[in-house]
């Protein structure tokens, strides 16, 4: 439901036009050095404001609520929570009678019997990855003071099947239209042995926490699938010594399920934003016909322009559950 993890476990709260947003971690060790100004730049990351963005920017300035005293983690649960601001709701009270296209407004309304919350997505909404991110931000300074050769990277590789990401959003602009794109993460310096083989392999955890982020449609490890086209003996890594280094490294750092201490490559693709200025023609739920019909408001032009940060904080989230359960990391700082 809203929880994931097992010995690092986090629980997300909010809706889009509702009071806050927030995070639940469970699990968090003891006598961590955490203030609101550790989230800062992570948080700046996510923040709209860039060509293709939304026009909403909220402060985004975590409260911390529970589980920090005197400046340390106490080990109880840590609740963070972010105000939402800056809300237009009359924006999707207008447009009520369609079920948005492409979005979770007709699912929802289905699933909840019509007591879900619409505004702006509810608790479908892009505007809940900012916990994702502060949870990313206490696992990534957790695995940090473990390991500080262990080393998180998310970069946007194309936007609209273009590697010049203005030419990609170029196009979206002149076809009036939203548009998506491939971002790529790597993790280096990971040691081998994370990670369970069939249900709990890591890239079962981590393609489980990578489609929490809206807008994920793929995702691919190593070679991914042009491992398809490829023979045995050119998929293959060869390894070179006792540490696992390999020659090359196709499989994208996991074998069985399992890291193998070579660097873990893999590429998510992110949709289009699903709200386009464009017209299409849709249902209206109580006249039952198909009209037409246009999303207004402030969207993302390009949600791919926000997710490198957002794939970096779910990667650090499992590989933080993943060194627990290997009992990589101490409990207690």
């Amino acid at each position: 439901m809203n929880q994931f993890g097992r010995l690092f476990r986090i629980s997300i709260l909010g809706e889009s036009h509702g009071e806050c947003v927030g995070i639940l971690i469970d699990g968090c060790p003891s006598g961590l050095t955490l203030s609101t100004e550790d989230f800062k730049t992570d948080i700046d990351r996510r923040k709209p404001g860039a060509k293709g963005t939304t026009p909403r920017i909220e402060d985004d300035l975590p409260i911390i609520k529970t589980g920090l005293f005197n400046g340390k983690t106490t080990g109880a649960p840590l609740l963070i929570l972010f105000d939402n601001k800056n809300i237009r709701s009359q924006d999707y009270e207008k447009k009520r009678d369609f079920p948005r296209p492409g979005h979770a407004d007709f699912v929802a309304n289905k699933k909840f019997g019509g007591y879900e919350d619409y505004r702006g997505g509810g608790h479908f909404s892009g505007r809940l990855t900012v916990s994702l991110v502060a949870a990313g931000v206490v696992a990534k300074k957790i695995i940090a003071e473990f390991n500080g050769n262990i080393h998180i990277q998310s970069t946007i590789l194309e936007i609209g099947g273009e590697a010049d990401q203005d030419k990609g959003l170029q196009k979206a602009i002149e076809a009036k239209d939203s548009i998506g794109g491939i971002v790529e993460c790597s993790v280096k310096g990971l040691p081998v042995g994370l990670g369970e083989p069939f249900f709990d392999s890591l890239e079962s955890s981590i393609s489980h926490a990578v489609f929490a982020i809206p807008a994920i449609r793929g995702i691919e490890f190593g070679t991914g699938f042009a491992a398809a086209r490829m023979f045995g003996s050119q998929h293959n890594d060869p390894i070179e010594n006792m540490e696992g280094k390999t020659q090359t490294n196709h499989a994208g750092g996991i074998v069985g399920g399992i890291s193998n201490g070579n660097e873990i490559v893999f590429r998510v693709a992110v949709k289009p934003t699903s709200s386009t200025p464009q017209n299409q023609y849709t249902l209206n739920w109580n006249s039952e016909k198909v009209e037409e019909f246009s999303v207004k408001g402030r969207h993302d032009l390009c949600i791919a322009l926000r997710v490198p940060v957002i794939l970096e904080a779910v990667t650090a989230i499992v590989l933080m559950d993943a060194l627990l359960i290997e009992q990589k990391i101490n409990r207690i700082f």
